[in-house]
């Protein structure tokens, strides 16, 4: 494979998203007078979901002929043995789009070897795109981003996502919860990882935790977050944060006090999010 101008993939992909996007939220603003007449909103939604997936993957194709693919809908898959692989959520935020809350992202990450080098995530009703790739900086429309500078986690506004599935660690989350109600400035739950995400590398939230997570959730996320200056990892403070299904991301000055305390509170399980990684990497 010859060598790949990142920046100028990235430009590719954030117009990309960004259509996708505007197909959502025109779609979206279809939805009151379509489920007066149908079964339900939810069925129009996974539609939306998987035909948004199956531009992305088409288009990405193009870009990346041998790319293999880690997406929600499956539309595509991963082999197992592609240098390059991208990991897509067509539509991070499903329960906010179909209640019509305005926090649904388009998210697109590029992973090659073992390495993150590109992310893009669309916030669709706001019409923001952010964005980072290997070699340069985080970009919100087009202008830098950096985390924040918020020293300590009582200086600090954090964001979580409540469990919906897997309710296996939810006493050790509701102790930790109450921790941070008391040490910080306040919790806040999007409904986008995605956006958790984004919001940390630009310093709208200081942090950001959850557990439940699959890949698509966090990848193109989590690497702006470091591109912009900030820190992530699981909740042991190791680095099987995109395939171990729980997360920890802050800026540099607060990220040790914080992995520190929710590896106090957060005891290890073995996720279901082990099987997702042996069905998609065989190697």
């Amino acid at each position: 494979m010859s060598e790949i101008d990142y920046k100028a993939l990235c430009k590719d992909v954030c117009l990309l998203a960004m259509e996708v996007g505007d197909y959502l939220r025109e779609q979206r603003l279809q939805i009151g007078e379509i489920a007066k007449e149908t079964k339900g909103v939810h069925d129009y939604v996974t539609q939306f979901d998987k035909e948004s997936e199956r531009r992305i993957v088409a288009r990405l194709k193009e870009l990346l002929p041998q790319s293999g693919f880690i997406a929600e809908e499956g539309t595509a898959t991963h082999q197992g043995d592609e240098e390059m692989v991208w990991i897509v959520d067509p539509l991070d935020g499903t329960t906010n789009f179909i209640h019509g809350l305005p926090v649904t992202c388009v998210s697109i990450g590029l992973r090659q070897g073992e390495e993150m080098v590109m992310g893009v995530v669309y916030e669709l009703w706001n019409k923001e795109c952010f964005y980072a790739y290997k070699g340069g900086a985080a970009y919100l429309n087009g202008k830098p981003i950096h985390v924040s500078n918020a020293p300590t986690m009582n200086d600090a506004l954090i964001a979580t996502g409540f469990p919906y599935t897997d309710f296996g660690r939810l006493p050790q989350y509701m102790k930790y919860l109450e921790w941070t109600m008391r040490q910080t400035h306040g919790l806040r739950r999007m409904g986008s990882a995605a956006a958790d995400l984004v919001y940390v590398a630009c310093g709208r939230f200081d942090g950001f935790y959850e557990y439940g997570l699959k890949p698509y959730d966090v990848a193109a996320g989590a690497f702006i977050v470091q591109q912009a200056g900030g820190k992530v990892c699981d909740f042991e403070g190791g680095d099987q944060w995109l395939f171990g299904g729980e997360m920890v991301a802050s800026n540099a000055a607060l990220f040790v006090e914080f992995r520190n305390s929710i590896k106090k509170y957060m005891n290890h399980t073995v996720s279901g999010l082990h099987q997702f990684v042996k069905k998609h990497f065989k190697k």
